[in-house]
């Protein structure tokens, strides 16, 4: 399964160009993952439209525990039908309506905002837990 993260915009913050960069590095030994930088929404929707499922990250989106994304994960590749899963996290002004209805799920991380570049870290963070709960690796403490 390849994972295409799109996010409007690169960070400006050192902090999170790193944070993504490390997670991605990491997510190398378990999955394929790529980070996109669109300029705007319009290419965001060009850059996630070969990709099996769609989901927005957005404040109205569903709440996931990790585990909850691990079942979600593994159900994914039993089933075999999606091959490639579209992140795509707005600017700082969100989503629009059309791109929240083309979405097939929306998640959220809680019922606070993140701003978008550290919502970019903390999305990479948990694709990459998830995979080492999978794995039964010790990154993950319960």
């Amino acid at each position: 399964m390849k994972w295409k993260v799109i996010a409007i915009g690169k960070p400006a913050l050192a902090f999170a160009r790193d944070g993504a960069e490390e997670y991605l590095t990491r997510l190398k030994h378990y999955t394929q993952a790529e980070l996109i930088f669109a300029k705007d929404a319009a290419r965001q929707q060009q850059a996630a439209a070969g990709a099996d499922l769609r989901i927005a990250l957005d404040e109205r989106g569903q709440n996931l525990s990790t585990q909850e994304l691990v079942g979600k994960i593994d159900a994914w590749e039993l089933g075999g039908e999606i091959k490639e899963i579209a992140l795509l996290i707005g600017a700082s002004d969100g989503h629009g309506d059309e791109l929240r209805a083309s979405a097939k799920e929306l998640w959220a991380f809680g019922k606070i905002t993140l701003q978008h570049e550290l919502a970019l870290v903390v999305l990479l963070e948990q694709i990459y837990r998830a995979y080492t709960i999978k794995r039964g690796e010790p990154y993950h403490r319960e």
